[in-house]
């Protein structure tokens, strides 16, 4: 076997070119036991690649547990004095090449011992334990310490007593045992990257030192670090076939939650230059799949969902959620699962889900069996995975009636509660929900309401803050626009394509092309903003925005002829998050009477597609959260009245005629049809029943 060129001696060398100034500030913080961290951080590709030929970068890919043993050496060395605290310090490698980067479902046999990187989601995070590196023991023959390498997932003993040479029984000494931080992460691939029928893999990473405790579940992360295998035990035997796991040397996190998001000062300067913008709203409305034509309301909403409204938590402990949640219903093909993609690739952090393949477990947490110590834990669904963060939830309508329940806790106290396995616990899920849903019978009908045409409970649809329809209706100039734009955008498509594959400058896109479809602002960028907005400002109403929406809730409560309830005080708070993330959005900490007018505009549409009443032309929450409204329920009443009062007379004691209940409707001022229409919806409600054909009973309840 060749020797390795890697030596404690030639690391020295490397560090003292690169990374002094890294040193020192290791030394100083080690030395003065200020700060947990100690470790060096090598970029590979911008310093390793290029020393001595890239030799030692070679040797750490193919060679890792001896050249990272020599890299940890080489920072002692670098200070030519022996501490104990330094030895402990660690050489950590990032940033390594794409062709070292493998998919986990790629991982083979070749890799086993090799210095590799794996990139995905994080899935399951363990608590932060101790983990003994060199046991101390006792020997109960002679008293005499041993001290015993561990290196494995059982604990190893000694095999005698160096001093006598006893092989007796041995006593572990935890206290003057070596230990280390540890903790298991499970990471798994990402769900946009599998082709069609294949399930996510999954695979463990183990952490050490100072590298526990940083990561969340939902976390983003690219792990670098050296494949290991183990031998796998059936029924006390053990089986040819392995395990594979991934002993993590370092994490680069690639998505996080919006406080932890890096930002450097050029971000911060772009940043609030973009907010001084007079056109910043539709800036960042261009920014939002720009490649879906037209929806600029439906846009200017979800990019105020992104931005968020603030939570507020009262004196006696209520919490008051600053999340924005919004429903897309509406025909197929109107791009809302685009949509939805879209918003996944901007948000901070997002997670997306189907509702067809999604259950409670898989929405909200599942408690498993951990494979290494046997015990019961708790592994993150999707709404605790997309906490501080935005949860898109596509085909919401096609989730079972007992799964979708598990949304109620979690829409409005924003908490998921668990009680399984001898494990009671509560989780938080403080995100944003932007659900898309498709009609029953296949395409929307805007004279029907909203609560009879999608599989969805009041309950449900009550938590969202906005519901928009988004209906495929025949418009000729809209029509001609909407092609002329998807026509453009696939020639762009092949032209980029073509610059790909034959990279020929005839076949350039033009910058009014590239126009259409390029995000106003850069995605990072947009990112980037919404993770300082959130982090920086905290916008509070003035005088002005509040008298504002005062006058506008009442104005609306009032406005009613019939009695019929507009708005509810929960559509007052939705108007004051929605207001909340307007003013967040330019960066203001003042939420003003302007910001309190757009969000009235965008909320007046919302409530004109979904809870305007038919017959009478007005708002009416009830009919479009229900299906009934206040003159509904007025003719339910009393036509329920008349068939009491008919009922109780002997004239009619084995049902009353349906005629008869018409015509004593009709003496009572309400319409023939109207009055059939009632009769047979409470039928159908189960507060009537036909003991025979066109004779109708009062359901009683005894």
């Amino acid at each position: 076997m060749e020797a390795l060129f890697s030596s404690p001696e030639i690391w020295r060398e490397f560090f003292e070119t690169y990374y002094q100034h890294e040193l020192n500030r290791l030394a100083d913080a080690v030395i003065s036991l200020d700060g947990v961290e100690r470790s060096v951080y090598v970029d590979f590709l911008r310093d390793l690649a290029i020393f001595r030929e890239g030799r030692l970068a070679e040797e750490l890919l193919e060679n890792p547990d001896r050249v990272i043993s020599d890299a940890s050496k080489g920072i002692e060395f670098a200070y030519n004095i022996h501490d104990v605290r330094l030895e402990k310090c660690q050489a950590r490698f990032t940033n390594l090449p794409p062709t070292r980067r493998i998919l986990i479902r790629d991982l083979r046999s070749e890799h086993v011992s090799k210095f590799i990187s794996i990139e995905g989601i994080v899935r399951k995070v363990t608590e932060v334990r101790p983990k003994i590196v060199r046991a101390a023991y006792v020997c109960t023959s002679c008293g005499a310490e041993v001290m015993v390498e561990q290196d494995d997932n059982f604990l190893k003993q000694p095999y005698e007593c160096k001093k006598c040479q006893s092989r007796q029984r041995f006593i572990l000494l935890p206290e003057k045992s070596e230990k280390i931080d540890s903790q298991r992460i499970k990471i798994q691939e990402y769900p946009e990257n599998l082709r069609g029928g294949e399930q996510p893999q999954t695979i463990d990473v183990f952490l050490e030192g100072d590298l526990t405790g940083r990561i969340n579940p939902g976390d983003r992360v690219v792990v670098n670090g050296i494949v290991r295998a183990r031998v796998r035990g059936l029924g006390g035997k053990k089986i040819p076939h392995m395990d594979i796991f991934i002993d993590g040397n370092s994490i680069e996190i690639l998505q996080q939650e919006y406080e932890e998001f890096e930002i450097t000062e050029e971000d911060k300067k772009k940043i609030l230059e973009l907010s001084e913008d007079p056109g910043i709203y539709s800036r960042i409305v261009g920014s939002i799949a720009p490649v879906i034509y037209g929806y600029e309301t439906i846009k200017l909403a979800i990019a105020l969902q992104l931005f968020g409204g603030v939570p507020k938590k009262l004196p006696d402990g209520t919490e008051i959620r600053g999340d924005i949640h919004i429903l897309l219903v509406g025909d197929p093909g109107v791009a809302k699962s685009q949509m939805l993609r879209y918003v996944h690739r901007i948000a901070p952090r997002s997670v997306y889900t189907t509702g067809k393949g999604t259950t409670s477990a898989g929405l909200t947490a599942t408690a498993t069996r951990d494979e290494i110590d046997g015990r019961w834990t708790l592994e993150a669904g999707a709404l605790v995975l997309a906490d501080k963060g935005v949860a898109l939830v596509d085909e919401i309508d096609k989730m079972r009636a007992e799964d979708r329940s598990a949304l109620h806790e979690a829409m409005e106290q924003q908490t998921i509660s668990v009680a399984k396995a001898g494990i009671n616990a509560m989780l938080r899920s403080r995100c944003a929900l932007l659900g898309a849903a498709n009609p029953k019978y296949g395409r929307f009908d805007l004279f029907s309401p909203l609560v009879e045409q999608i599989d969805l409970s009041p309950t449900l649809l009550s938590r969202f803050d906005l519901i928009f329809v988004m209906t495929d209706e025949p418009d000729r100039e809209r029509d001609k626009l909407l092609a002329t734009h998807i026509l453009d955008t696939h020639e762009l498509g092949e032209k980029l394509e073509m610059m790909k594959n034959l990279a020929s400058s005839e076949v350039k896109p033009t910058e009014i092309e590239m126009r259409k479809i390029e995000p106003s602002i850069e995605p990072e960028l947009l990112r980037k903003y919404i993770a300082y907005a959130k982090r920086t400002v905290f916008p509070v109403l003035t005088s002005e925005a509040k008298e504002r929406i005062i006058d506008f809730y009442i104005g609306l409560r009032d406005s009613s002829k019939n009695s019929s309830v507009t708005i509810t005080a929960r559509q007052l708070e939705a108007l004051v998050r929605l207001a909340e993330a307007s003013a967040r959005l330019r960066l203001s900490d003042r939420v003003t009477s302007e910001d309190v007018d757009r969000v009235i505009e965008i909320f007046r549409r919302s409530l004109e597609q979904i809870a305007l009443n038919p017959e009478t032309g007005e708002i009416d929450i009830d009919y479009g959260f229900t299906g009934t409204s206040k003159t509904q329920r007025d003719r339910i009443f009393t036509i329920k009245k008349i068939v009491e009062d008919l009922e109780k007379s002997k004239e009619y004691p084995k049902g009353v005629p349906e005629e008869e209940i018409l015509k004593r409707a009709e003496e009572k001022g309400i319409e023939y049809a109207k009055a059939k229409e009632a009769l047979y919806k409470m039928k159908e409600m189960g507060e009537l029943y036909s003991p025979r054909p066109n004779f109708f009973r009062v359901v009683h309840n005894y």
